[in-house]
């Protein structure tokens, strides 16, 4: 009988299928570790980037404007909150005409910026708020600490400088490791 006539099945055997479906179940079970990590590291990175943002609009708008502004702890986007609550929380950058301290945004006061809750972890800082002014330096330094599940060894700070400039470190404005809390 000729090939011709009787064609040679085509497809997996069962067997084959097994095999198949064990070599897929473990080369996903090896990367979803590997996805979460940078699921993590990119929420992170995220919410740093996003007060980097604000910290350089806050000191180009308070230049060309000509004005104080300020970035403050905020849960609604419209007013600062000063209690104990942390910066994972939000913050808003607003235009400080009155130059009030701790910042306090009146009715007549822009709101220029706005970051919602990150819910990835938590942000400490050793300050309440930071306003930036223009043509004259005053102390705008501090440290903000990004922290997630992970602990301190995948901590990221934002240090500002005393003339407001930012960078992100792991460790901190003393070379420090970075603290987390409950860690």
């Amino acid at each position: 009988m000729s090939d011709a006539l009787h064609p040679r099945p085509r497809g997996l055997t069962l067997f084959e299928l097994l095999i198949a479906m064990t070599i897929l179940a473990i080369a996903v079970g090896l990367a979803i570790p590997s996805l979460d990590t940078l699921l993590r590291d990119s929420q992170r990175t995220a919410a740093v980037n996003g007060f980097v943002h604000a910290i350089f609009l806050a000191r180009s708008t308070a230049l060309t404007r000509n004005k104080a502004v300020s970035i403050c702890r905020s849960t609604d986007g419209l007013t600062c909150t000063h209690q104990t609550i942390d910066w994972q929380h939000g913050w808003m950058v607003f235009e400080n005409a009155d130059r009030d301290e701790p910042p306090v945004r009146d009715a007549n006061e822009t709101v220029l910026a706005v970051q919602h809750r990150w819910s990835g972890g938590t942000i400490t800082s050793n300050r309440r708020s930071y306003t930036f002014r223009p043509h004259h330096h005053g102390v705008v330094n501090g440290t903000l600490v990004f922290c997630d599940h992970r602990g301190p060894t995948e901590a990221r700070a934002v240090i500002i400088s005393a003339v407001g400039r930012p960078r992100v470190s792991r460790r901190d404005s003393d070379n420090r490791p970075l603290r987390c809390p409950g860690g």
